[in-house]
């Protein structure tokens, strides 16, 4: 297993030498930094979870996680997308068959070849159940899927898609696969990207899947597991959201910090002053506790605890990364509106983090239903006469 301090150290190499420097120029460009993501795999970053046997790093998700902090000092959507290639990665080494695994998973590990994971639909995003996407086992073992996919990231850029589809028209979950399913299948196609404010490097798009058929050895997961593990991939998304959140704040503070240590006015500088003193001192609380709380959520993961802690850290951080925002760009004043101090892409990307993998109010209503679990438990209290009465 690799050494988590060393891996954390190359994933603060990655975000000071590669992304900083170059991510303005990325959304410029409006492409996916495919250069940098083969230095990230050049550095183990693209393997965290995955067994050492097929190239990865072999960190617990509770130490891996903690790469996304570093990298989202840097940009919270290429933290992202590192992310659910990561989890992608993690599902082909620990389920795919053997056969896939030999023709996919050292590539994937290494970063040669990215992952995506796709779930959603125009019809249905927290609603997984009314999918529409079906796969069909034909004589010969092979699987046809048509339908169609949305806010697929990397779209047309990662080069296959653990696509999560239903294998019969019955209501419900029970029936739900996870398919690989490689870009140059044919009958695979997409969209044109979705125009996005802050992130224009990282391609979001309908995926279109046409009869595209493939062998047995790209299930992933079989009928019948295809939600549980869909659902255990968005908790760990969750997870990794809000430790790229906790670095998006850190880099809103620390330019708030600097600007304000710097900033005269009064006979002394901006951070002289008790009520920015007070302002920045919220935002290094909330810091603190998003990080307490997503590292206890990554190390609930898997266990009964998973999507409920999962649910805390996703309602928490990303709200408090972009309350973080916010404040520090009203210390910096008029100069937080300059794109030069980057705190609106910043602004723009916690509210993207909010959003995708669950939205906030998704994480509510998990924890509103485990409430309920929790109150049915409880012994009866005696209620005041009248109370609750018709």
């Amino acid at each position: 297993m690799a050494d988590i301090e060393e891996i954390l150290k190359r994933a603060r190499q990655h975000t000071d030498e590669v992304i900083r420097p170059n991510v303005d120029a990325w959304n410029e460009a409006g492409e996916w930094p495919r250069a940098a993501s083969d230095q990230a795999g050049a550095l183990g970053l693209t393997g965290l979870y995955a067994p050492e046997e097929w190239g990865g790093q072999g960190l617990p998700l509770a130490e891996g996680i903690r790469v996304y902090e570093e990298l989202g000092k840097g940009d919270g959507a290429y933290a992202f997308a590192l992310s659910m290639h990561n989890i992608c990665t993690y599902a082909v080494c620990g389920f795919g068959t053997e056969g896939f695994r030999e023709k996919w998973a050292r590539d994937l590990t290494a970063g040669r070849r990215l992952a995506n994971f796709s779930l959603t639909e125009p019809q249905s995003g927290s609603d997984a159940a009314n999918m529409l996407t079906r796969a069909r086992i034909n004589g010969d073992g092979t699987w046809t899927i048509s339908g169609k996919k949305a806010w697929v990231s990397l779209a047309g850029e990662a080069d296959v898609y653990l696509t999560v589809v239903k294998t019969s028209d019955q209501p419900g979950h029970r029936d739900m696969a996870m398919i690989a399913i490689p870009k140059d299948a044919p009958g695979l196609s997409f969209g044109p990207r979705y125009e996005t404010p802050s992130y224009n490097f990282l391609p979001l798009a309908e995926m279109f899947l046409d009869k595209v058929t493939v062998p047995e050895e790209n299930i992933i997961l079989p009928p019948g597991q295809g939600l549980q593990g869909a659902l255990m991939a968005i908790d760990i998304a969750r997870v990794s959201i809000a430790s790229g959140c906790c670095g998006l704040m850190e880099t809103a503070l620390d330019t708030a910090l600097a600007y304000a240590s710097r900033r005269r006015m009064f006979g002394g500088v901006n951070l002289d002053l008790e009520g920015i003193q007070w302002m920045l001192g919220d935002v290094a609380t909330n810091l603190e506790a998003s990080r307490l709380l997503y590292r206890a959520a990554a190390d609930a993961l898997g266990g009964e605890n998973g999507p409920l802690m999962a649910a805390h850290a996703k309602r928490f951080v990303p709200d408090a990364a972009l309350s973080a925002v916010e404040t520090c760009t009203q210390v910096l004043g008029g100069s937080g509106l300059l794109k030069q101090y980057g705190m609106d892409r910043l602004s723009r990307l916690a509210q993207m983090l909010r959003i995708v993998d669950g939205t906030t109010e998704i994480s509510r209503v998990v924890i509103g239903r485990a409430l309920q679990k929790r109150a049915r438990a409880l012994p009866d209290i005696a209620v005041p006469r009248g109370y609750g009465e018709e």
